[in-house]
């Protein structure tokens, strides 16, 4: 019998823009062997900008939407990542084996004095590209502390 795939859920504010990257990357890092997640506290809708930058990844967003804490599955997680201050203090009780907290720009903030263009989407892909590189290093660092429910696959 194998073991139960790994409940990962990524939380922030709006889940417009950072969650949902770093569910994306999460998801093809390690979505072959745990299942992956993303709110919010409050529903903001997907973020134009961010939908443009993860395009131009590779990442096809069309199935993804703003969901809420409160319509995710009632199940056991196994790792919460909180990537937004106002999330990991505000976020309701969510039971979890490992809580983490790895903050990232906020790019609507970021670029909200901004009207071109070309430097909105600069802030957008600096802050898309930190979170493609850090959430390996965090999944990783995971993976080897859980290794008996991740297994070592990567």
């Amino acid at each position: 019998m194998s073991p139960q795939r790994p409940n990962i859920v990524i939380l922030c504010t709006g889940n417009s823009c950072r969650s949902q990257m770093a569910e994306a990357y999460a998801r093809q890092y390690i979505g072959d062997i745990a299942d992956v997640y993303s709110a919010g506290l409050e529903k903001h809708g997907l973020n134009p900008w961010m939908l443009r930058v993860m395009d131009e990844a590779g990442f096809d967003m069309s199935t993804h939407s703003s969901k809420l804490v409160e319509e995710l599955p009632k199940i056991d997680w196994d790792l919460i990542i909180t990537v937004c201050g106002h999330a990991r203090e505000n976020c309701p009780y969510l039971p979890a084996k490992s809580k983490l907290h790895q903050p990232f720009g906020d790019p609507p903030a970021m670029s909200k004095e901004l009207t071109e263009e070309a430097a909105i989407l600069d802030i957008y892909r600096q802050v898309r590209d930190e979170i493609a590189q850090q959430i390996p290093i965090i999944l990783a660092s995971y993976k080897a502390t859980h290794h008996s429910s991740c297994g070592d696959k990567h």
